[in-house]
């Protein structure tokens, strides 16, 4: 795969849009002042190839651009669109993609419409790229999660932006991220041919058989472990089981196989009933029927009240007859009185206004009373045997509440029972779950003999695999493979006369380390000991030459570009405005390395491009041969950038 044309999109829907075409298989160089972008079309690049967070700087391009859109090319001559949007956050995870022969080109913005996203642009590009299904399984132990490999490690090996190819302590892009050192380690035997899916499945499948094994050494421990336990507890758990009644005439001495056999007796006896539900209903039965009896006995009492007070009014009222009859009966005492006339004051002779009632008519009054007192002790019998009556009823009634008492107390003793049954029910439950997990976890003479034979036959599997696994032997395929890229670096780097190449008997990658080492005499080096940014740049350049190259000659699942920032930046004052324009530079060097980069593409036949972002514009043809675009003003003035100036108008 390699890169065709990169396509920015003005956010207000500005056509055409910006695009920047490339050359493949070709040595492609952006040259132009600083703060024009170049540095941006790595970043852009790593971002339409599916990285989440694009790491795009806050300034014009953020200001500007809406979508960002890459068009690729494969080896079968397939192209492939892979755009994303300007991010609105820190990620996003939209994606528009269209695939297509040789005549497929950058997309019309009306044409951007989110149909993707990113997990289906890398699983699209992966397999583009001849990424096999490649499961990586770490190793057994070890605290990380597996993956799928795709385009997402492969892209690792293709970018080198200008910090990372002046940095001495790293190799690789984004290596010094968080977890990213320990993908690169684990990835870079795949992408080398030293690892492929078979051996990731034999690997992983010895990992799943060393955890079947382990697993069936501990059924077997813990077996062996709960039978000396059993012979140990057995007996107490039998004696318990004793007291509670599950078990009755039990032998002073037991062997093991009886108290098994008594356990599972034990298990198998049921505890006793409960009371039935039909207790609980006379209990309620009788607690309403003491709510009528109450309820009876009020009324008794109220109505007995009522007769009492009965009583109490008619004796008043006689008392009071007998009292008034009583003065009334001085009127027999009179003689002729009883003819003086009522009108006339017997005292004073004169006329009353209100005549006086005559003694005939009080004795008349007197009689009527006597018989209504006469009457009125006629009722007293009927009272009476009317309140004895009542008495009785009342008197039945609280028989019948006592004896309502009595058969609750008698319940409340049966309730009093139940819970004491309860209690045993639910030691007893406690008693028979002890031994339910004893027998459980004890295994009869055949269960040890079935575990002792599903440990051999797992410790087999294991043995078998690790066979196979030792002969796949990635860590010597992998180091082959290290070994034929480090013969590039080692002419390359004496070629450069870089700094310890001289002395060196070979320049090579650490997959250790994940940078580079030189082999001499008088020991290893590693880069990290060798000074100057000059040095620094230079082996990363020959190393990623190198490999690029054996990836190309071997036909790995690996981008076909190689895109280096400001690989000369260390010949140059901090951050110059345009290079070119600087006498004193170490401009041999600087020749010297992109001759060299050149040379490498053109020893890859078309399969490898070279695309560089830099400060430097030599003169030579070649050179400008390769130049793509030149962001430097020209002679009338008009400044050449990323973003168009326009669309900053």
């Amino acid at each position: 795969m390699q890169l065709l044309a990169l396509a920015l999109y003005h956010r207000d829907g500005r056509t055409p849009p910006r695009v920047l075409r490339f050359q493949p298989g070709a040595l492609n160089i952006l040259t132009g002042e600083s703060e024009t972008g170049k540095s941006e079309v790595l970043t852009i690049v790593d971002y339409c190839l599916g990285r989440r967070a694009p790491n795009l700087p806050d300034d014009l391009i953020d200001q500007t651009v809406s979508w960002y859109a890459l068009l690729v090319a494969f080896a079968d001559s397939s192209r492939m669109v892979s755009a994303r949007p300007r991010p609105t956050g820190a990620s996003t995870v939209h994606a528009f993609t269209s695939t297509g022969d040789a005549s497929l080109d950058i997309p019309q913005a009306h044409e951007l419409v989110p149909n993707s996203n990113v997990a289906a642009l890398r699983g699209e590009l992966s397999a583009r790229l001849g990424i096999e299904d490649f499961h990586f399984q770490p190793p057994t132990g070890a605290a990380r999660n597996p993956f799928d490999v795709s385009i997402a490690q492969a892209a690792l090996l293709c970018f080198q932006n200008q910090n990372e190819i002046a940095d001495q302590t790293a190799l690789f892009h984004r290596q010094t991220e968080s977890g990213m050192a320990q993908t690169l380690k684990d990835t870079l035997p795949y992408f080398l041919g030293a690892a492929g899916p078979e051996q990731a499945l034999r690997r992983r499948r010895l990992g799943e058989a060393q955890r079947a094994q382990r697993a069936a050494q501990r059924k077997l421990d813990d077996a062996l472990r709960h039978q000396q336990a059993m012979d140990a507890n057995g007996l107490a758990l039998v004696r318990l089981a004793e007291s509670e009644g599950l078990l009755a005439d039990v032998p002073a001495t037991l062997d093991l196989t009886q108290v098994i056999d008594l356990l599972r007796q034990a298990l198998a006896t049921a505890p006793q009933t409960a009371t039935p539900l039909e207790l609980r209903d006379r209990r309620q039965q009788l607690n309403e029927e003491r709510r009528a009896l109450r309820e009876q006995l009020q009324e008794y009492d109220d109505a007995l009240a009522a007769v009492d007070r009965w009583k109490q009014q008619g004796l008043a009222f006689t008392g009071e007859l007998h009292l008034q009859l009583d003065r009334l009966k001085t009127l027999d005492l009179l003689g002729p009185e009883r003819q003086n006339d009522t009108d006339v004051c017997p005292l004073c002779t004169q006329t009353l206004e209100r005549p006086d009632p005559s003694a005939q008519d009080i004795s008349e009054l007197t009689n009527h009373l006597g018989r209504e007192l006469a009457q009125a002790q006629t009722l007293q019998p009927v009272r009476d045997e009317h309140r004895h009556a009542l008495q009785g009823e009342r008197d039945s009634v609280t028989e019948r509440l006592r004896l309502n008492g009595a058969q609750i107390r008698e319940l409340l003793e049966n309730d009093e029972r139940l819970r004491n049954l309860q209690e045993q029910n639910l030691r007893v439950a406690h008693v028979q779950g002890r031994i339910a997990e004893a027998l459980t976890r004890t295994g009869t003479d055949s269960d040890l003999s079935r575990l002792n034979n599903e440990l051999a036959l797992a410790q087999e599997h294991v043995a078998n695999l690790e066979e196979l696994v030792a002969e796949d032997d990635v860590t010597a395929e992998t180091e082959r493979s290290l070994a034929d890229i480090a013969v590039g670096m080692t002419a390359w780097a004496k070629r450069l006369k870089l700094g310890g190449a001289a002395e060196a008997t070979e320049a090579g990658i650490s997959l250790k380390l994940l940078n580079v080492v030189l082999r001499r005499p008088a020991g290893r080096l590693p880069l990290t000991r060798i000074g100057s940014a000059k040095n620094h740049i230079g082996y990363h350049l020959v190393a990623h030459l190198a490999l690029h190259t054996y990836l190309r000659r071997n036909n790995r699942p690996v981008p076909g570009f190689l895109m280096l920032d400001q690989p000369t930046q260390a010949f140059f004052p901090e951050k110059p405005r345009d290079a070119s324009t600087i006498q004193d530079a170490d401009w041999t060097t600087v020749t010297a390395y992109f001759q060299l980069l050149n040379d490498v593409v053109r020893l890859n036949n078309g399969a490898l491009q070279i695309i560089v972002c830099d400060h430097a514009n030599l003169a030579e043809a070649w050179f400008q041969n390769a130049v793509i675009e030149n962001w430097r003003p020209d002679s009338d003035g008009k400044r050449h950038a990323l973003i168009p100036p326009d669309w900053l108008d």
